[in-house]
């Protein structure tokens, strides 16, 4: 009988393959599916989330930029108005940070990491708000900071809202729908899916936990996100840069030289971003009065140089083109580079909730451009231009300063379609990376989390010692 039975199936299956082939999939996934589907969800939800996020910054900067024209962009009124309105705008996030979500300060990835160990909650009712509002306002004050860094915290806190709604209690769940929510995040703040899937695989390494289930989740989040970010802004660039011819063999060492120095800096730099910290942390005392007040100082700082220095203002997107395009001297891009790097240390470690991928990307391409003036300068029979440093700068201070070289050659591919240039990106990177190493440095997100940790730690001591027994 069941000798019958058997026969019975092969003859059906046989007859329609297409069920057999669904039926096999069905299988072999069913403990997963639900997960999957979910990350749907999760990849929908942070895709929305960031693209509105975008653009609602991009809204306050047209209005700012709008009404500056009709007014007189020199008259005392708009000085007065861009000036107040800035430092309002900073001291609203500022004071979000501080009331709402402390968490939501700075980028957040270094919360995602800890959150993805088991070392910090996940609030998501309080860090979307607060990073949502708050990075709208402090990177529409014109604060040197990034989209990407509140997208990652936002999409991973999507991740954990999901779970709740639909009561995951199970701790693989949870994570890996966390981890997708980051790699959503990414992809939907840069337009870049294969960025967004590397940076979880690569940069969050020590505490994403790979499995066929988890990497399916984030990569179709990470499509998902994409796919809503270009449905409302659409299938471009994100920063259209003139297509390159590929890089002469010879010249190719040029690149190695440029990643060692990259290696160098980008050490220098993650120490300067602690120092900072460390910096404001003692200015403002965790005081709410002082924490606020450096907001509004440095939005009406911002709003006077967005008047007259408007180089040294915002994430740098704008720059980043003017610089390939050779709109600045040798010594101008010395000096903008050397002027936004502080800029940069002064507004992400004051603990506004903003990230620092895209002005660091802008400071890779300042850096990377002057470097390929010279070069041009000193191998004059070398068919190189700037630009093609400018773009192997982009990726080579992301892999010294975060140590994730796959991922920051992904998102400068991603970000400009320069494909041709992934030759140089790889050498430029791989020697910024080696030297970073050499010198002891380690990743900017490690040390973050590292000194989050050490302080909730000294507090819980602190308070046990303050508790009468």
């Amino acid at each position: 009988m069941a000798q019958q039975t058997n026969e019975a199936q092969d003859e059906s299956l046989q007859r329609n393959p297409q069920s057999n082939v669904m039926r096999r999939f069905l299988a072999s996934h069913q403990s997963s599916l639900p997960i999957l589907f979910l990350a749907v969800f999760v990849g929908l939800l942070a895709g929305l989330l960031c693209t509105f996020f975008d653009i609602a910054i991009d809204w306050v900067i047209t209005q700012r930029n709008e009404w500056s024209k009709a007014h007189g962009e020199m008259s005392l009124l708009t000085i007065v108005a861009v000036v107040v309105s800035s430092a309002l705008l900073s001291a609203f996030g500022f004071l979000l940070v501080k009331k709402v979500a402390p968490e939501a300060a700075g980028s957040g990835i270094p919360e995602i990491e800890g959150a993805l160990d088991g070392l910090r909650p996940v609030r998501w009712w309080r860090v979307i708000p607060a990073k949502f509002f708050g990075g709208i306002g402090a990177i529409g004050a014109g604060l040197v900071l990034g989209r990407e860094g509140p997208s990652v915290q936002m999409g991973s806190s999507v991740g954990r809202m999901i779970t709740d709604v639909f009561r995951l209690n199970d701790d693989e769940s949870r994570h890996t729908l966390v981890a997708s929510g980051a790699a959503a995040g990414l992809a939907a703040a840069f337009n870049a899916p294969l960025a967004g899937i590397m940076f979880v695989v690569e940069e969050m390494r020590p505490q994403f936990r790979y499995n066929l289930i988890s990497i399916k989740s984030v990569m179709i989040a990470a499509i998902v996100a994409t796919i809503t970010y270009r449905y409302f802004q659409g299938q471009g660039a994100m920063i259209p840069l003139p297509a390159h011819a590929d890089v002469p063999l010879e010249a190719l060492g040029l690149f190695l030289i440029l990643g060692l120095m990259f290696g160098g800096f980008g050490v220098l730099f993650n120490r300067m971003v602690v120092w900072s910290m460390d910096g404001f942390e003692r200015l403002h005392r965790h005081k709410t009065k002082r924490f606020i007040g450096i907001g509004a100082a440095l939005g009406a700082m911002f709003g006077v140089m967005i008047i007259f220095l408007p180089r040294l203002t915002g994430a740098g997107e704008s720059l980043i083109t003017d610089a390939v395009g050779g709109s600045f001297t040798l010594s101008m891009l010395l000096l903008l580079f050397v002027a936004r790097t502080v800029t940069t240390l002064a507004c992400f470690c004051s603990g506004a909730p903003g990230g620092v991928f895209a002005p660091m990307l802008a400071l890779g391409t300042l850096f990377g451009t002057c470097f390929g003036a010279v070069c041009m300068l000193v191998f004059p029979d070398f068919d190189i231009t700037i630009g093609m440093f400018a773009v192997a700068g982009m990726g080579a201070l992301f892999a010294a300063t975060v140590r994730a070289p796959i991922t920051g050659i992904l998102l400068v591919i991603e970000l400009t379609h320069n494909y041709e240039l992934i030759l140089p990106l790889l050498i430029t990177s791989l020697g910024a990376t080696m030297t970073a190493q050499a010198m002891g440095g380690k990743p900017l997100y490690s040390q973050l989390l590292q000194r989050t940790l050490s302080k909730q730690k000294a507090a819980v001591s602190t308070e046990n010692e303050n508790t009468p027994t």
